[in-house]
């Protein structure tokens, strides 16, 4: 089981909190965080653009990114969004997620300028989608490992077919109940991707997605119990 606490825009470039938070995710369980990168172009219109472009990892961040997370002794990994970021994360990364909306390009069997770069790396890349793996060409690349998701912020339990599951590597999650992630575990699912926050009551634009420390901490100990009684 891998199990991936979700940063994204969750940390406002506090960097003493990151560390924090990363310690604690450490202490949890979780096997990797993972962050995001934009540019301003994909921004422009956000009236949250300033704000989210500080939470971005970019080159100017990254190695400090890297050398927290090498403190902590936990992997980190990004979504990049633009062809260019994958160059500056290619150093530091030993894998790469694509995010559900570039993953419909995979889908229709077709790829992008980002994703023709990110599979020239040759490194293990994670999908997060809805559809079926099974109908793309990219299916046969045992580089690319699929996450069921269900692309909606937040979803409901009774949005997720969770017999979906078993055609997949892993699972996404939307959701804000901890029982999803949960029986996607108990289900099979090698990977766990979680959205993280340290505060439920900030304004981190993730946070109707995300789980607090209590809530991974718990998550993961019933993730554990459950793998001890399948064996």
């Amino acid at each position: 089981m891998f199990i991936v606490a979700e940063i994204g825009v969750n940390w406002d470039v506090d960097f003493k909190l990151l560390e924090d938070f990363l310690l604690n995710l450490k202490k949890s369980g979780c096997d990797a965080v993972k962050f995001q990168a934009y540019n301003m172009d994909m921004l422009k219109d956000h009236p949250l653009k300033e704000r989210l472009i500080k939470s971005a990892i970019t080159e100017s961040n990254v190695k400090e990114i890297d050398e927290i997370s090498k403190k902590i002794g936990i992997e980190w990994f990004c979504t990049p969004m633009y062809p260019e970021a994958v160059a500056f994360l290619e150093p530091f990364v030993k894998r790469y997620k694509i995010r559900e909306s570039d993953g419909r390009v995979l889908m229709k069997n077709t790829t992008s300028p980002l994703i023709d770069r990110i599979l020239e790396t040759e490194k293990e890349v994670i999908v997060s989608t809805n559809e079926n793996p099974i109908k793309t060409e990219f299916y046969k690349n045992k580089k690319i490992k699929w996450l069921y998701c269900i692309p909606k912020y937040p979803c409901s339990l009774e949005e997720i077919d969770f017999k979906e599951i078993k055609k997949f590597d892993g699972y996404s999650n939307h959701c804000d109940d901890i029982i999803a992630p949960l029986t996607a575990a108990i289900l099979g699912a090698d990977i766990i991707e979680i959205h993280a926050t340290t505060d439920k009551n900030k304004d981190y634009i993730d946070n109707p997605v995300s789980f607090d420390l209590n809530e991974i901490e718990e998550l993961i100990k019933l993730i554990k119990a459950s793998e001890k009684i399948e064996k």
